[in-house]
């Protein structure tokens, strides 16, 4: 008996990629047109391009029914482009990839194949990148301080390239936070998970427009997001300080009854203060981590603004949140 037919909607955030945009259209079409199915999907999120890719998604959109383009009113970030593109996608399982062509379509068919199998989240486990050693050498500590750190499972080497069902997206969207790691919130969501071993291709064409500043925004997120260990970390450091004081006070004083001397050391005492200074400006730093995204999500501004949307039926769903899609 034939599994029964679905809708694949492709999430792709888009910012500046005129020269890589081209490739991707033809190669991703060529991939939905081998899936069963359909009418299958491409939602493209401008976020804010300053080139020709709102101009490119414009002439796709006119000339292939399966594409449809958000384009945001500024940019807002990866994550939020994201974001936007999930609010917009109707398809029965949703695959969200970067659109530099690192995350290869050609893996699809593979993700489908498990989502039909029964697995809610399908994701890509980064087993090779053709990148910088140095940038390698931060993916490879950050993915495993993380997964140290936070209180949920996060999978190893595992980016935003992956499918998840109906259920999973329409959970993702209910979460109303501002910072938002989705891998790791997709982690979160539970159910049926399941990783996929892909090699990270080279950039197809251009330049990478994830600076190290948006790199470690993204890295403070999934750290800030999932774990509290940085604050009871300040509060271990504060301990620590007492229990050393309290013993060299017992020395001090042992000293000063039974052996006749008095520890001395200015120097010493100097190194000392210095560095609980610091202990106490680094703590009060990762404590204003934590207030300034409290206080982010207190303002409960849009994550997000739709300039216009063009393919597709012209709007967004009707279950897309007023909060995020005004």
């Amino acid at each position: 008996m034939n599994a029964p037919a679905f809708r694949l909607s492709v999430c792709v955030p888009v910012y500046n990629e005129e020269e890589s945009l081209p490739l991707l259209l033809a190669r991703l079409g060529a991939v939905l047109d081998t899936l069963p199915g359909g009418p299958h999907e491409m939602v493209f999120v401008n976020d804010g391009s300053r080139d020709r890719t709102l101009e490119l998604l414009r002439a796709a959109a006119a000339a292939d029914p399966r594409v449809r383009a958000v384009s945001l009113s500024r940019n807002f970030g990866h994550q939020q482009a994201i974001t936007a593109a999930l609010d917009h996608a109707t398809g029965d399982a949703v695959l969200v990839m970067d659109a530099d062509l690192q995350d290869t379509p050609e893996s699809i068919p593979e993700f489908v194949e498990l989502f039909r199998q029964g697995h809610d989240v399908v994701y890509a486990q980064r087993i090779a990148r053709k990148e910088a050693a140095w940038k390698r050498a931060a993916y490879f500590g950050f993915y495993r301080l993380a997964a140290r750190l936070s209180t949920v499972p996060l999978p190893l080497d595992a980016g935003d390239f992956g499918l998840m069902s109906r259920r999973v997206v329409d959970l993702l969207r209910s979460m109303p936070e501002r910072h938002r790691y989705l891998r790791g919130m997709r982690a979160w969501a539970g159910f049926r998970q399941v990783g996929v071993p892909v090699e990270r291709a080279e950039r197809g064409a251009g330049e990478t427009k994830y600076s190290l500043r948006r790199l470690m925004n993204l890295a403070f997120d999934g750290i800030f997001a999932f774990s509290v260990v940085p604050l009871r970390a300040a509060a271990a450091a504060g301990v620590l300080a007492m229990v050393l004081s309290t013993l060299f006070s017992l020395y001090s004083l042992v000293a000063k009854l039974f052996l006749g001397h008095s520890p001395q050391g200015f120097t010493a005492l100097i190194l000392v203060i210095t560095f609980l200074s610091g202990v106490q400006l680094l703590f009060l730093g990762v404590i204003g981590e934590y207030l300034g995204r409290v206080y982010e999500e207190v303002k409960q501004r849009p994550t997000y603004v739709v300039g216009e949307v063009l393919g597709g039926a012209g709007q967004a769903p009707a279950s897309v949140s007023a909060d995020r899609a005004p």
